[in-house]
């Protein structure tokens, strides 16, 4: 394992979460990963952050809303298997990790776990919380991304990143 700064491989990363990028949540016992390919990495009030963008009607949503917490990972490996499988079923039904074939690592410095892959990994706590409102979005991504009679927007989750490494 690497410590590394949370913007080390910065290029590279964010062309891996324009792709796909997995998300990892854990909650009494109960770890869920998800798949990204729309999130933020910068700095806000002079601290490190990832921004993750999830749907209310995501289980990652409502296991996040009760801790605080989540695990970002930057796969360097092929995981297009693994991503298949964590972008079409839910943790509500299933347990991806199993079916996956994925596993985790105790991270660091949260309770959330890391995907035992190598790749980069970011460990992150919530420190604001906002929906989005349709009122205030572009129309022409409305149009694109969100069903006008679902209201199933993203509620933007900006994280400090208190944790980042490469496991090899």
């Amino acid at each position: 394992m690497q410590t590394v700064p949370f913007n080390f491989n910065a290029g590279k990363n964010l062309e891996i979460l324009s792709k796909t990028a997995f998300l990892t949540t854990y909650h009494m016992g109960k770890t869920n990963v998800m798949v990204t390919a729309w999130g933020g990495l910068g700095v806000m009030w002079k601290m490190p952050v990832f921004v993750a963008m999830i749907r209310k009607s995501r289980y990652s949503y409502s296991l996040i809303e009760k801790t605080h917490e989540f695990t970002v990972t930057f796969p360097y490996a092929d995981l297009s298997k693994a991503a298949e499988i964590c972008g079409h079923y839910s943790g509500r039904d299933i347990n991806k990790l199993e079916k996956s074939g994925l596993s985790t690592r105790a991270a660091r410095k949260i309770n959330t776990p890391v995907l035992d892959v190598p790749g980069m990994h970011l460990e992150c706590t919530v420190i604001y919380a906002r929906p989005m409102s349709a009122e205030k979005l572009d129309p022409a991504i409305q149009e694109l991304w969100y069903d006008r009679q679902s209201n199933d927007y993203h509620v933007f989750f900006v994280a400090q990143i208190v944790d980042s490494y490469i496991l090899p």
